[in-house]
């Protein structure tokens, strides 16, 4: 944080700040509060595994497997910028306990669900739960990671990201081809279970309360507008590709554009009144974080749409079942990690290395559709294995600095806000791109038979042709992004309790 000083009215329990604390402090906490990022990606991806056993057990319908898997995206999506203020108001910490409380729960009532309807509504508050969880990740590690060490968190952050992504599908695939004493598709939800416990009792004894400072109540007109909104822009961009598109889903996406609109216009009248708005819009006219965001958006769009082009080559095009299909994501599992570690080290080199990921991650879909274009129907699983490293390796190294980069100048009582923008801009992004590659994989697809491995692979050249595409728009936008490693946020650094200590009282201050 920039500012060294307190404002007045907030809690100041030590009267001088204590010294940082040693590498191994720090690092238990942190795997604390990534825990919560890990769970609410893992059950993004894990549930896209178990679909088909769960149609035949439950005997669902289409359309309810369809609002199984994406009704969790529409709640989580919807609910990030709203957990992330509630956040700030009553302490991050506590809205990550309610959160990870609540995931838990709902994680029981998935996999006690005797029909879909219930498995859709128990699914549905999953999402909501994990956007009360999830933005605080954000929040916390701006505020109770010390500057020279932020890179590094940040780093981490992004490694747990993309990998919960991969190990998603590959856990998934075990735990159904397991059938754990006859259980099928229920244990991918029972994992969830001793996490969560295991994270709560570990949070509320060792992970000190944050909140924003001089945070005051929720703006409701202005979350109940921006609700309606993001459901009008999310739910066709979810539903519209498995619908064929109906006149409804364009309907609600120009009706999304009239409900920013009057979001924008209900906010600034509450900022000119002295309220505080859910999202104060001069955030926007900020250089960094207006191109971080877009930059978000953009790499998100072809991360999310990557996973679903990739994953449909691989098993109806390639003959993979669900096992095979997620153990060939370790390879993208592996490298990723490393280089998302690798990117917070490198934090010194700034920009740089933000460019050189764009740069590997426009060669790792450029190579991909060279590999498809050329192997036509000789096209394996195993010829896709060195472009998807090479996909996660610049990955790795772009959307991991980028995310510390947009909120390296956020001011602290503003970090909250912004945390819940971003993670909304994740969301959206990867709605977007799957919206629209989907279209170009199942157009350029046409009717062709499962295991036709040319008509896939051609598919697949024609979809991360416009993945190629957006890493390039992300190399040119690039230059306008401040540089992070010019950029100083000098926040104080606190001594952070070690796991295995309970944290003193005076550890429990009010940012």
């Amino acid at each position: 944080m920039a500012q060294t000083s307190r404002p007045a009215g907030a809690v100041h329990s030590a009267p001088a700040p204590l010294p940082t604390p040693p590498a191994a402090a720090s690092r238990g906490v942190l795997a604390l509060i990534l825990t919560g990022a890990f769970v609410a990606v893992l059950d993004t991806f894990i549930v896209l595994v178990a679909a088909p056993a769960i149609q035949a057990d439950l005997h669902a319908s289409d359309a309810d497997v369809q609002l199984i898997l994406a009704g969790y995206q529409l709640t989580y999506a919807i609910a990030l910028i709203t957990g992330a203020r509630l956040g700030d108001r009553f302490g991050r910490k506590r809205l990550f306990q309610w959160g990870m409380a609540l995931f838990t729960l709902s994680s029981v009532g998935c996999a006690l669900a005797p029909d879909a309807g219930v498995l859709i509504a128990a699914r549905l508050v999953q999402g909501l739960s994990a956007a009360a969880m999830f933005p605080q990740v954000f929040a916390m590690l701006q505020v109770l990671v010390p500057a020279e060490r932020r890179s590094r968190a940040f780093g981490a952050l992004g490694a747990v990201i993309g990998i919960a992504g991969a190990v998603g599908q590959l856990l998934g695939g075990v735990l159904v081809s397991a059938d754990l004493f006859g259980s099928s598709w229920r244990p991918v939800f029972w994992v969830n279970v001793p996490v969560g416990l295991v994270a709560l009792a570990l949070t509320a004894r060792y992970v000190p309360e944050t909140r924003a400072p001089q945070a005051r109540r929720l703006d409701l007109p202005g979350a109940g507008v921006l609700t309606l909104a993001l459901a009008l822009l999310v739910v066709p961009l979810v539903e519209g590709r498995a619908a064929g598109w109906p006149r409804w889903t364009w309907f609600s996406l120009a009706a999304s554009v009239l409900a920013f609109v009057a979001f924008a216009l209900v906010e600034r009248r509450v900022d000119a009144s002295g309220g505080a708005p859910l999202v104060r819009l001069r955030l926007f006219r900020e250089r960094p974080f207006a191109v971080g965001m877009s930059l978000v958006l953009l790499a998100y769009a072809g991360i999310n749409s990557f996973f679903l082009v990739f994953s449909l080559t691989l098993q109806d095009g390639l003959g993979q079942d669900a096992l095979g299909a997620g153990l060939f994501y370790l390879p993208f599992a592996v490298v990723f990690l490393a280089t998302s570690l690798l990117a917070g080290r490198l934090a010194r080199f700034g920009r740089r290395v933000l460019q050189v990921g764009a740069l590997i991650t426009f060669l790792g879909f450029a190579s991909t559709v060279v590999t498809a274009a050329t192997a036509g129907p000789e096209l394996t699983a195993w010829r896709l294995v060195p472009t998807l490293a090479l996909v996660g390796a610049g990955n790795g190294l772009l959307v991991t600095p980028l995310l510390s980069a947009v909120l390296a100048g956020v001011r602290p009582e503003e970090t909250g806000m912004a945390s819940g923008l971003l993670s909304t801009g994740q969301q959206v992004g990867g709605a977007v791109g799957v919206a629209v590659l989907g279209v170009l994989f199942y157009g350029a697809l046409g009717p062709a038979a499962h295991q036709d491995a040319a008509a896939y692979g051609h598919a697949m050249m024609w979809a991360l042709t416009a993945n190629a595409a957006l890493a390039g728009l992300v190399s040119l936008l690039l230059p306008f992004l401040p540089d992070p490693a010019h950029h100083r946020n000098g926040a104080p650094t606190r001594r952070r309790p070690a796991i295995g200590r309970r944290a003193p009282e005076r550890y429990r201050q009010i940012e």
